[in-house]
């Protein structure tokens, strides 16, 4: 596969990657910095939208998990990898939960990570503060998911980019994300400023992690006002619309 893509990249005429963060680590690997063009990701803020989620559905979500209307409702959305950083984020929530007991953390997914999560948290002694739906989740209720969540954690070591980032963002929720490496959250996430819409963490740390939450927990208006913020972040940036007209112009440039 490697030489496949060295192969590629040598008699290609542009190279579209989706990330500043991917374009480094391409370029460190020898891929000519010339042939590299950035184009980020999108998602579809008509379909991912609050406005458009019942109140019922949204309130049935969290009834299915056990999660009281006045808890805090944590979500991870991914791929059950070591490189999600989901392991980090279960050692993180001993002290996430000694500061805010009522909160439950709800994971999403399968990978090769699911059996230990369940030894984690069970060693913990946290899992009656996690809920775990290892399978993958029709994109209809994963809407509804994030319309029932306060705060969603996506604290990746390794992420070209991270859509489920920018379909937590369009939902207007804060996220804490990994920051640190070849990860492309950190272009969609502003961590400082009036215009933050969320938390950069170390992935690798669950005290980093621990920490991002907590803040975010600390003060639910200003948590409020970052999901406004991302949802304008998705607007502006992140549309399909966008992601079209800038490889439409990549494609024009080399006719």
């Amino acid at each position: 596969m490697s030489h496949f893509e060295g192969a590629m990249a040598q008699n290609s005429d542009r190279v579209i990657t989706v990330s500043y963060a991917m374009q480094q680590d391409l370029i460190k690997h020898g891929w000519a910095p010339s042939k590299v063009s950035l184009v980020w990701n999108g998602v579809d803020p008509k379909r991912y939208d609050m406005a458009k989620c019942k109140q019922e559905d949204v309130v049935a979500i969290r009834k299915k998990y056990g999660v009281p209307m006045d808890w805090n409702m944590l979500l991870f959305v991914g791929r059950l990898s070591w490189v999600k950083g989901v392991r980090n984020l279960l050692l993180a929530m001993p002290s996430v939960l000694k500061e805010y007991p009522n909160t439950m953390l709800v994971i999403l997914g399968k990978g090769e990570e699911q059996r230990d999560i369940v030894e984690t948290a069970d060693r913990l002694n946290i899992k009656s503060n996690i809920v775990y739906r290892f399978d993958f989740v029709p994109e209809p209720e994963r809407i509804l998911h994030y319309a029932a969540s306060d705060v969603c954690i996506f604290p990746s070591t390794y992420e070209p980019f991270g859509i489920v980032c920018l379909e937590a963002m369009a939902m207007e929720k804060p996220v804490v994300v990994g920051a640190r490496g070849v990860v492309g959250f950190r272009e969609q996430v502003l961590s400082s400023g009036p215009d933050q819409n969320g938390v950069h963490v170390n992935g690798e740390d669950p005290v980093d992690i621990a920490w991002g939450i907590k803040e975010t927990l600390r003060n639910p208006e200003k948590a409020r006002n970052w999901g406004e913020n991302g949802r304008r972040r998705v607007l502006e940036y992140f549309t399909w619309r966008k992601v079209t007209d800038e490889t439409l112009k990549i494609y024009e440039s080399l006719l």
